[in-house]
């Protein structure tokens, strides 16, 4: 035996011990002694590889080759170190060299498979995971191999079988459970996916695809700040994950923590320049702060990265829709749906340009996308019964018409329950607890149930919002008779005896929304505003349910707003108290619409770019004949909307005299 024969057996003995460095120091005193060692090239390869140095392994590794050819083994991990390198093609052709040497070795086919997987030569991939699984039945590497290939290939059944087949095999094989989570994730099954991730992660802590698919289930949840805890493991493992970076700052970003979402697509941009879902979330962070020409450059810069990005066309159509700059928003979004003729989002965001431009006969049909928009939140209703716009004749049937989105929308299009009751058929209406009791106080022999509660027998169902498409409703087809909603007759007594005699002009009051809706910040007046113009020649009722704290804190006793939020339990009592005033003047929330819907006198204060509804560049509205509108002239600016409302106030409190 050789000296250096007599080395790399020692060093094997200490690399056996799991002692990398020391047999590392030993395998190159061997090649000291003989610079062409094969077994010393070879287990230096080994070694750094393990190490996960791989530039370095590809380099003995490949003198090892020079030296002897004809080692299975060796050109079998040469293939491997050159696929951690990404030098795929490479490594086939040494796999290929090894088969020639060891046709009968399973896991070479399977290596081999991995590779082509990587150039996405997805059929040759599965053969060679087909050839190991030949000759090795039970080999779960391989079944997984073919699990990934099918996932690749949206064959979501295939994919799950051989990932069962891997399992059933190896039960604790790591990615074998990634890939099941991967495709629950991509089937929207989010609990299997995250208890998939769960396993995996079991399995191996570390594994990064795993906690960046739970964090990516976690966010398409909507529970961000689980998400952001996802990616931020990720990145104490790996402090340079692109991935990570880019998901902390999309989660960041939905948190509503603006300026940490933006350093975060920084740095996912100072990992990756090319990065465009970079580009993208800084663009949609832009958009969320209304600084709208940066939001504008960062999508051009994502479009110049991936013309084809359909997320950055959509984003630009609405930073363009929000500055109602309409033909360019509508350009925008036709250039994503040219990438995709399907693309829910486009197409519903389409549906608002339309509607907002008047043009419903497009508008009202394109709005139907809206149930396959992934944005939308209203859940969809799979009932097995057909839809209204495909059920025909209705007379002498029932049909459920089920609210969905807001309570003003419900208001709002609630006028057409008695339009389909002329069709001659029976309506169940159902509606959200808060207004149930406001419908069950008007006329029209309807069945009203609450959200939630046991439904009756029905033969068709039509969400509300639907009925306009229905009807194919257009500007001058608009069913806008009011009154069409009256409060409760007990509950009106109530309120007179409550506010005793007239002595002055009653004016009820809403100046915020919800403030958990996306876009409140942007038509909820300041308090402060409204009460430097309050004066004392009104009796000023708040209107609002929900008062914030830090509102109810000014409308102490000393400044003219009667707050009677605790009295309000539902929209029947906010309907008894509206009956009893002379004009409303509010923001765009649930309360305009009863007003409008009750024929009262209503003043609505919009934001400079309003919803849909609301149409464009016009004071009135052809929902609600008594409504009068008062939009921002610039974004943001709610002062000059205050001012105005007041000039017009004196006119109207001297038409009452």
């Amino acid at each position: 035996m050789s000296s250096a024969e007599v080395l790399v057996k020692q060093a094997l003995s200490l690399h056996q011990q799991g002692n990398l460095a020391g047999a590392e120091t030993i395998y190159k005193k061997a090649l000291g002694v003989d610079q062409n060692d094969f077994d010393a090239l070879h287990m230096l390869g080994i070694v750094n590889a393990q190490r996960g140095t791989f530039e370095e392994a590809e380099k003995f590794l490949r003198k090892a080759i020079s030296v002897d050819a004809t080692v299975a083994p060796c050109l079998h991990n040469y293939g491997t170190v050159l696929c951690r390198l990404g030098r795929f093609e490479d490594a086939i052709e040494s796999y290929d060299s090894a088969i020639k040497l060891a046709p009968g070795h399973a896991p070479i086919y399977s290596d081999r498979g991995h590779a082509l997987y990587e150039l996405e030569r997805y059929d040759e991939a599965l053969a060679s995971y087909d050839k190991a699984i030949g000759l090795m039945p039970n080999f779960a590497d391989a079944w997984c191999g073919r699990g990934n290939v099918f996932y690749s290939l949206m064959r979501a059944d295939e994919g799950l079988a051989a990932y069962d087949r891997a399992l059933a095999y190896s039960p604790n094989l790591a990615n074998a459970w990634l890939g099941r989570g991967n495709i629950f994730r991509g089937l929207a099954r989010h609990d299997d996916a995250l208890a998939a991730y769960d396993r995996a992660l079991a399995c191996k802590p570390d594994l990064e695809n795993a906690w960046i698919g739970r964090g990516d289930t976690l966010y398409n949840l909507k529970r961000f700040d689980e998400a952001l805890g996802a990616y931020n493991k990720i990145l104490a493992l790996k402090p340079n994950s692109e991935t990570a970076w880019l998901g902390r700052g999309n989660a960041l970003c939905n948190l509503r923590s603006f300026e940490e979402a933006l350093a975060a697509f920084d740095k996912t941009l100072s990992l990756n320049p090319g990065s465009e879902y970079a580009w993208l979330g800084r663009g949609n962070t832009f958009a969320d702060l209304t600084r709208y020409t940066e939001a504008l450059g960062a999508y051009d810069k994502a479009l110049a990265i991936k013309p084809d990005l359909e997320n950055a066309w959509i984003g630009r159509g609405n930073v363009f829709f929000a500055m109602n700059r309409d033909d360019d928003a509508l350009a925008s979004y036709e250039k994503a749906i040219a990438l995709r003729n399907e693309n829910a989002e486009a197409l519903l965001n389409k549906s608002q340009v339309k509607l907002s431009l008047g043009e419903f006969d497009e508008g009202w049909g394109l709005y139907e996308w809206r149930w396959k928009s992934r944005l939308f939140t209203s859940p969809v209703r799979n009932f097995s019964q057909a839809n209204l716009l495909e059920a025909g004749d209705v007379a002498g049937k029932t049909v459920l018409v089920h609210a969905e989105q807001g309570f003003g929308d419900t208001i709002q299009f609630y006028r057409y329950i008695a339009k389909l009751k002329e069709r001659g058929c029976d309506i169940i209406f159902e509606a959200p607890p808060p207004l149930v009791s406001l419908f069950k106080a008007q006329q029209g022999n309807l069945k009203i149930v609450g959200t939630g509660d046991a439904l009756p027998a029905f033969d068709s169902h039509c969400p509300l919002m639907s009925l306009p498409h229905f009807f194919k409703t257009s500007l001058a087809t608009i069913p806008a008779q009011v009154p069409y909603l009256f409060p409760a007759s007990d509950k009106g007594d109530v309120w007179r005896s409550r506010l005793g005699a007239r002595s002055k002009p009653r004016i009820g009051l809403v100046w915020s929304g919800n403030p958990k809706y996306a876009t409140d910040a942007r038509r909820s007046v300041p308090l402060d505003l409204l009460l430097s113009s309050l004066g004392s020649n009104a009796d000023w009722i708040s209107l609002q349910k929900e008062v914030r704290d830090e509102d109810r804190n000014r409308l102490a006793p000393n400044t003219p707003i009667v707050d009677f939020s605790k009295s309000l339990n539902d929209f029947s009592d906010t309907a008894a108290l509206i009956a009893q005033l002379d004009l409303v003047i509010s923001v765009d929330t649930a309360v305009a619409h009863l007003a409008g819907a009750m024929g009262k006198p209503v003043w609505i204060l919009l934001p400079f770019h309003p919803d849909f509804r609301w149409l464009r560049d016009r004071e009135d509205s052809p929902w609600y004949p008594t409504a009068r509108l008062f939009r921002q002239t610039h974004d943001g600016d709610w002062k000059d909307v205050v001012d105005r409302v007041f000039q017009h106030l004196e006119v109207f409190k001297a038409g009452l005299d």
